[in-house]
């Protein structure tokens, strides 16, 4: 269903006195190979745009002109923050994903006073946060964060579609659809794959070794998965 985002959630902040807003969310979380990507943004308080909307609700091509008109708009900041498919195993996909947000906000040249997330509470977080279920849909802020997460995504998996070219990652972008589960059949995991997602996770394969990332995550060491974060932890 079509929701025309808006900034009710940014002006009720700011009618406490909240100054400087940031939307973050994340892209890649459900996927079977690549990396979670998240993106921070700032929007003007005075941002229009006819267009910006939910980038699951966005035409490919759609989504790629409004990430250049953000990306490329001097008033918007922005950041990003990447955890590869190494680090998704070894601390879990719930930590992996926030470490991303973390990143994406650490990565502004602003810290915002408040941060808007889709989804579910980040903890720890440095900064004040209020979590919006669905947020990409009725925040711009969350908005613009969800377009240039995803598109951003979107590129480093087709660079590993050159690399890994029989796994037609430019066509599903890791994610589980029909045509990678056959290539995952055929050929068996890929350096980028989830080795704790099923069905990546299969003692038919033969796990190759791995033993340098693709980013610098100057990571946190893995852990015990507890429970209650394997409940947190939906293929989303």
């Amino acid at each position: 269903m079509y929701r025309r985002c808006g900034f009710r959630h940014e002006r009720r902040l700011r009618t406490l006195g909240v100054s400087t807003i940031a939307g973050i969310d994340e892209a890649g979380r459900g996927a079977l190979a690549g990396p979670v990507v998240a993106a921070a943004v700032i929007l003007p308080e005075k941002f229009r745009h006819r267009r910006l909307n939910d980038s699951k609700q966005l035409l490919p091509e759609r989504r790629e002109e409004i990430y250049h008109e953000l990306v490329d708009d001097n008033a918007i900041l922005w950041g990003v923050g990447i955890v590869d498919s190494i680090e998704i195993d070894a601390i879990n996909i719930l930590r992996a994903t926030h470490k991303a947000m973390r990143a994406a906000i650490g990565a502004l040249s602003l810290q915002p006073d408040h941060v808007l997330i889709d989804g579910l509470p980040v903890f720890p977080f440095p900064l004040p946060q209020t979590a919006i279920i669905d947020g990409d849909c009725f925040s711009l802020t969350i908005a613009a964060a969800s377009v240039i997460a995803k598109v951003t995504r979107d590129t480093i998996m087709r660079d590993f579609c050159a690399r890994f070219p029989e796994y037609c990652f430019s066509q599903h972008k890791g994610y589980g659809t029909e045509l990678h589960l056959i290539k995952l059949h055929e050929h068996g995991p890929c350096p980028i794959h989830r080795r704790s997602f099923e069905p990546v996770a299969q003692p038919v394969f033969d796990f190759a070794s791995r033993t340098s990332s693709a980013w610098d995550s100057r990571g946190e060491a893995g852990v015990p998965v507890s429970a209650t974060e394997r409940l947190q932890s939906p293929l989303s």
